[in-house]
């Protein structure tokens, strides 16, 4: 296995800059595994490929509006992203700028001063504030959409899922923005069950891979968790013969991280943790049974995991049969049904 087996070429047109209204309209394309069929549909139709009893694990994180404008005390002006919180007022970001090391002191027009406490690698940044800045994000920060993403987006929302509860990540979990509450309760009425969890994702998400052997890339870690509660309704709809299907990578990496936490006939155990699980060919999946998924970058650590799910060729032909037939691509793109 070699990283340049995920890659394919995706013309520039492809990559979708602006989200669709309402987010229902998205294209689908189902691919069965039992009988290697394909079809290509509209994600308000998802409800006819699910089954009463099924549960859709959807990632309830929501996206910290994390990019902030600073000034250094000379003046001048400097971009910071924010990554995770370390600890209260302590924050791991990215910061555009030079000479912007450890010692220097900058302030935010109507936020705290903060202090760069530690230099980590690149440009990645340790920043401690002077007070508590969650409060202040919704006035000075901004959506940080994807590199590939030259829109600017009019409605901030749109780049979060309409489940979206606790704060916490860089980027959207972007399957999941495919659903509207409309579309939610009729699947409800027809017998499935959404089940939350949470991965709070980071920008990591949107590296490539760079090692020849992907096996030597060093996989990022996310914080997640499975609440008690939601752990035993996913085992009891396993053992009643109901699918575990995942709402997107994030889901699938926390259920799949989920199962080293599991009792003796138990798929899942309840934990709050980083994980740092690296899902590659090969893998056995112990608790996901299909996915909902967005359209991935080449070579990155996601477009691995949905090949360990239905094989890399596989995955690669469904890929261009999707560029074929003009299929929208990445966060604010359409979405499969792999099952």
């Amino acid at each position: 296995m070699r990283t340049e087996d995920f890659f394919y070429e995706l013309p520039s047109e492809r990559i979708a800059q602006v989200p669709l209204e309402p987010r229902h309209n998205s294209r689908l394309l189902t691919y069965n595994r039992n009988t290697d069929q394909i079809t290509d549909d509209f994600f308000y139709h998802i409800g006819q490929y699910l089954i009463p009893g099924d549960v859709l694990a959807i990632n309830q994180t929501k996206v910290i509006p994390a990019r902030i404008f600073a000034q250094k005390e000379s003046g001048g002006k400097v971009e910071v992203l924010l990554l995770k919180q370390v600890e209260n007022g302590v924050w791991e970001c990215l910061v555009g700028g030079k000479r912007v090391n450890a010692g220097k002191k900058l302030h935010i027009h109507n936020g705290p001063d903060f202090e760069v406490v530690e230099n980590l690698e690149g440009s990645k940044r340790l920043i401690q504030f002077n007070q508590s800045v969650e409060p202040f994000l919704s006035s000075i920060g901004e959506m940080p959409l994807p590199p590939y993403i030259h829109t600017r987006l009019n409605d901030p929302e749109r780049y979060q899922t309409v489940f979206a509860k606790h704060i916490g990540s860089a980027a959207a979990p972007t399957a999941g923005l495919h659903f509207t509450e409309v579309l939610m309760k009729q699947l409800e009425q027809q017998g499935v069950q959404f089940v939350e969890l949470t991965l709070h994702v980071g920008l990591d998400t949107f590296a490539p891979v760079t090692e020849e052997n992907p096996k030597e890339h060093h996989i990022h870690t996310e914080w997640c968790e499975i609440s008690p509660e939601n752990a035993t309704k996913i085992n009891r709809a396993a053992k009643n013969g109901n699918r575990i299907i995942a709402v997107g990578t994030t889901s699938v990496r926390t259920l799949e991280s989920g199962a080293r936490f599991a009792l003796p006939g138990e798929k899942v155990g309840s934990f709050a943790e980083s994980t740092g699980l690296f899902i590659l060919p090969g893998y056995q999946f112990k608790v996901v049974d299909a996915m909902i998924t967005n359209f991935h970058l080449p070579q990155s650590t996601l477009l691995m995991l949905v090949s360990a799910f239905v094989g890399t060729e596989k995955i690669l032909k469904l890929y261009r049969s999707a560029i074929d037939k003009e299929y929208r691509f990445f966060s604010f793109g359409d979405a499969m049904f792999l099952f």
